[in-house]
């Protein structure tokens, strides 16, 4: 249920709610930011809710029901203003996927409680441990891309940033109090500068499957087809492929390679349904794959033994320097950052500083014992 303690949000739904939002939020220099997708429920995600906050309101707008969201674009990218997110780095791949939009001066609290090195960062027990507040987790899977939200729904929504503008607050002493504040708003301004990644489909993903490199070349072919199948189904209906069909179902069609509906029906996954949807479907790409030439497996990049010495050398200096503060490794350096540690083998500091994966605040606390290291000393 809502919590009766708290003033309703506002609903931004319309152009004119936007534009009211717009002119609220540029008055405040800092607003919590959050956002809900639909990955467990389409093919194709997308962004379903914006949540806002500022110290004194807190709204949630409609991406699904505003054509134009661009207006936003100035907020995020604007400088002057801090944008606070919890687990920014998905809320920020997704926003600039969907809209275009850049980011500038973030602040993530999750970020900040694993440089702090907290044992739990995740937002719930966060807010239960400080501001005793504890947050319904069955909505985390809910279907956000369904209209209309349920008022519980709004209501979790809003709670994701509701108290971020205070968590802030928090953890900014306490950075400030650990000397951590700078190694924390340079994960901020590196989380800023996430891209989406390039996913186009492709029958070559079928790869990916567990179990798909132990098969014979001849039902490796057969698994490429039902698994292209299976994708071509889903964005046809716009669901996740494993919502049509699961990847164990594929796997066992190929090593059947059945000719017959009747063959696929004591096929684990097959429910009669299934048979009606997509017997014929099945049988057709069963019958292509074993007319087509076997495919070519994959061969991932092997990197050079030196690389892989100094990788190691480097993940393990990584690691001892994180057990010491009590914190992940990649709070001392990101894996991006000791990979290309590890390809471009700097020896000495203009070489690091060509490193850009590695930012200013590391270079000048670890830029030294990461040349030891890459030395072999």
């Amino acid at each position: 249920m809502p919590d009766p303690d708290l003033p309703p949000p506002a609903l931004i739904a319309t152009p004119s709610d936007l534009t009211a939002l717009l002119h609220d939020l540029e008055k405040t220099p800092v607003v919590a930011v959050d956002t809900e997708s639909n990955s467990l429920f389409a093919y194709w995600e997308q962004v379903c809710l914006i949540q806002f906050s500022t110290p004194n309101a807190d709204y949630l707008l409609d991406p699904l029901a505003l054509p134009d969201l661009s207006a936003l674009g100035p907020l995020f990218a604007n400088p002057r203003q801090q944008k606070i997110f919890h687990a920014a780095e998905y809320d920020v791949i997704c926003l600039k996927r969907d809209y275009g939009f850049e980011f500038a001066n973030l602040f993530d609290t999750m970020a900040a409680a694993r440089t702090l090195g907290l044992p739990q960062v995740g937002l719930g027990p966060i807010l239960e441990a400080r501001f005793g507040v504890k947050t319904n987790k069955k909505h985390q899977r809910a279907n956000w891309g369904h209209r209309p939200l349920s008022p519980e729904q709004l209501d979790y929504a809003r709670l994701d940033t509701r108290h971020l503008c205070a968590l802030k607050d928090q953890f900014t002493a306490e950075l400030s109090a650990a000397g951590r504040l700078e190694e924390a708003q340079e994960e901020f301004a590196r989380l800023a500068q996430v891209r989406p990644a390039e996913t186009t489909p492709s029958p070559e993903g079928f790869w990916q499957i567990s179990g798909a490199r132990d098969l014979p070349p001849s039902q490796a072919a057969v698994l490429r087809e039902v698994y292209w199948y299976r994708e071509q189904q889903a964005q046809r209906l716009n669901h996740p492929p494993f919502k049509v069909m699961g990847e164990q179902t594929l796997l066992e069609i190929a090593q059947r390679c059945p000719r017959r509906a009747d063959d696929l029906r004591d096929v684990a996954g097959m429910t009669p349904a299934q048979l009606r949807r997509h017997a014929a479907g099945l049988l057709k790409a069963v019958q292509r794959g074993l007319a087509a030439p076997p495919p070519q497996r994959p061969q991932a990049p092997v990197d050079p033994d030196e690389v892989r010495e100094r990788y190691d050398l480097l993940r393990q200096w990584r690691k001892q320097r994180a057990q010491g503060r009590a914190v992940e490794s990649d709070v001392i350096v990101p894996r991006e950052a000791l990979r290309e540690l590890a390809l471009r083998a700097p020896q000495t500091m203009e070489e690091l500083c060509q490193v850009t994966s590695l930012g200013p605040w590391r270079r000048k606390m670890y830029g030294a014992e990461i040349l030891k290291v890459l030395a072999g000393k």
